[in-house]
């Protein structure tokens, strides 16, 4: 689909408890998340009015409010359910989410990459 425009957050940081390898999921950990969602901006680019795109803050309260309520063994799971509160709003067309666990690795950083289109 073409004519699409794309809003992203990216270095959003929050923490909660999650994982699948033993005591993963018994103290919080901190989960790195950069979000797009492509849509189409014609109406808040000509309004210049926020009721007409989706508010980064709002985007941003949503991926922290999941990371910090849920509890996930994968991170595959984690990002299914980001995908799902992206996708509450009917103007998404598509969205990715890429989620990092940083410091669980020595010398690595796992990333998951999701893509979902409506």
């Amino acid at each position: 689909m073409s004519g699409l425009d794309r809003i992203e957050v990216r270095g959003i940081r929050a923490w909660g408890h999650h994982g699948a390898n033993p005591g993963e999921q018994e103290v919080a950990q901190r989960i790195d998340v950069d979000l797009a969602i492509d849509l189409d901006l014609r109406a808040a680019r000509a309004s210049d009015d926020l009721a007409d795109t989706v508010s980064y803050a709002e985007l941003h309260a949503r991926v922290v409010r999941i990371v910090a309520r849920e509890r996930c063994a994968l991170l595959e799971r984690l990002g299914e359910l980001i995908l799902d509160a992206l996708f509450v709003d009917a103007r998404v067309v598509r969205a990715r989410v890429a989620l990092a666990k940083p410091g669980l690795l020595a010398g690595a950083t796992p990333v998951v990459t999701l893509h979902r289109e409506r």
